[in-house]
Formats: C-alpha cells, sequence, structure tokens
C-alpha cells in the first residue's frame, strides 16, 4: 500500500531563533517535501478554509485563541478517503506544545484504525511536545510511532535526519 504525507505549514511572517522573517514556504512544508523525495509518498497539504494572519504576531493570536477554546477550524479540502494508505506521515509545526487545530480537525475526520502514523514537527526549541500522545488519543486504532522534531530555522538541512529516522 501507498504512503501520504499529510502536513500543515505557514508560510508568511514566521518566528526563527529569536527574529522575525518573512517565509514563502513554511517550514514544514519544506521538510514534508524533502520526506516525499526520500519516499515517494503522496503530498497533501492541510489548509484552512479561513487561514491565520500572514503577520506572525496576529496569526499566533488567532492560533492561540482556537487551541483555548478547542476549536476545530474548517478545512479547505480533504481526500475523500485515506483507503489507500497504510502509512500516514503527519507534519505540523509546535503550537504551545502540541499541534495547530487544524490539525485535530484533520484527524478527526478519519478512521486510523490499522494505520502506522510517523509523527514530525518543526519548532523553535519545544520539540514535539505532546503531540504524539495526543495523536494516540485522537487515533485509538493506529500505531503510532516516535515523532521527529526538527527546528525549523534547519528545515532545509533536513535530509540527513529524515533519512536516518525513516530507515530506523
Amino acid at each position: 500500500m501507498a504512503a501520504l504525507i499529510a502536513y500543515f505549514s505557514r508560510a508568511g511572517e514566521n518566528y526563527f531563533s529569536g527574529a522575525l522573517r518573512t517565509v514563502q514556504v513554511g517550514n514544514t512544508e519544506l521538510v514534508a517535501k524533502t520526506l516525499a523525495e526520500l519516499t515517494g509518498a503522496e503530498l497533501f497539504k492541510i489548509e484552512m478554509a479561513a487561514p491565520y494572519a500572514q503577520g506572525y504576531n496576529e496569526c499566533i493570536e488567532e492560533a492561540r485563541a482556537d487551541q483555548r477554546r478547542d476549536a476545530r477550524p474548517e478545512l479547505r479540502a480533504c481526500p475523500e478517503n485515506l483507503d489507500a494508505y497504510d502509512t500516514i506521515y503527519l507534519g505540523y509545526p509546535n503550537y504551545w506544545g502540541t499541534m495547530p487545530m487544524a490539525v485535530f480537525t484533520f484527524l478527526e475526520r478519519y478512521d486510523f484504525t490499522g494505520k502506522t502514523i510517523h509523527p514530525f514537527c518543526t519548532h523553535e526549541g519545544s520539540g514535539l511536545g505532546h503531540s504524539e500522545k495526543d495523536i494516540r488519543r485522537l487515533c485509538p486504532g493506529a500505531k503510532v510511532e516516535a515523532g521527529l522534531a526538527i527546528q525549523g530555522g534547519h528545515a532545509k538541512e533536513a535530509r540527513k535526519a529524515l533519512e536516518n529516522w525513516i530507515h530506523k
């Protein structure tokens, strides 16, 4: 069976090691595309129907408000089903110790029973947080493997870390 890389990523103004910088492609998307090159897995970008603001400070306020109210933002599109995939690579930036709420929306949409989920996240110092535990809770029938955390500022150089991770 095939593998799918489902990921949430945000371009625009982002935080990098203490400074704000505008990027055309988000860190998690950079990692997801490298992972696709290494695995041949199909890519699916998880996108909100009403995206967060482009400015970093506005974005984090909107995202924090969604997390506080345990929101499930509407997604722009979703695969009809995931029946063709037995392996799911799930990518996201770490938002306050877990995944963005749009990833919660995506995970709650499907039954992952019998599938293997490989989580990976980008972060600026907080690692995976408790996201692996959240994935296990949301996908009780799935096998959730140990995730990979990549510092966002090093997303362009993630190939070696990804190679090591997928060959474990």
